[in-house]
């Protein structure tokens, strides 16, 4: 099991870094296309048209991979890798995870405040415990991390609060579902580009 409480992957698919040269599963990756102006583009959402070239979910590893042309090399062909790439994933990660934590709001599947976090995870109803970055250690050591689920603390306050429409949210709870699934993902990898220790803060009861 890694840290967080997420199980080792099995029998997921796996994709090579250009960075690193590691292989492993999609979710620890970013993927990346060749727009037609030849300029690197993050492909967050896998959506886009053309061949992947896929980085690890690590700020050194996409810097690494625009100083070095190692997106030309994997293209085959001269492209233009922004010098800013790895900002533009991380704020593009972050508003992915916002957008998809107010999505599970509006559904009835997430709850702010430490009262009702707590409520959950005693309830075993929570997922996912969401934690701001730039919260109380003291706070946040009183909540758990829910048996089999996961923990994240990649967003500030400010960020979890525009999920929850308040100026700023420190606890956060997720129930199970496919948008908690979307956000375990992109919070992986968001927590990849910030630096945070995926479980540190919040440990199991």
């Amino acid at each position: 099991m890694t840290r967080g409480g997420r199980d080792k992957d099995r029998d997921q698919p796996e994709r090579r870094c250009i960075a690193t040269g590691e292989s492993q599963p999609k979710h620890g990756l970013v993927r990346f296309v060749a727009a037609p102006d030849g300029t690197v583009v993050a492909d967050l959402a896998e959506k886009l048209p053309g061949r992947g070239m896929w980085v690890a979910a690590d700020r050194a590893a996409i810097e690494k991979a625009a100083a070095k042309g190692l997106f030309s090399r994997a293209a085959r062909t001269p492209l233009r890798a922004p010098d800013d790439l790895a900002d533009q994933v991380e704020s593009g990660l972050a508003r992915r995870v916002v957008d998809l934590v107010s999505l599970a709001r509006k559904a009835g599947n997430a709850v702010a405040g430490f009262e009702k976090v707590k409520g959950w995870l005693a309830e075993g109803r929570a997922k996912v415990l969401l934690q701001a970055s730039d919260g109380s250690d003291r706070g946040k050591g009183k909540l758990w991390t829910p048996t089999g689920g996961r923990w994240f603390g990649c967003l500030t306050a400010s960020e979890l609060g525009l999920s929850f429409g308040r100026d700023h949210v420190i606890h956060g709870a997720l129930a199970p579902g496919g948008l908690t699934d979307k956000v375990i993902r992109d919070a992986g990898r968001l927590t990849g580009l910030r630096g945070h220790d995926g479980g540190s803060s919040a440990e199991k009861e």
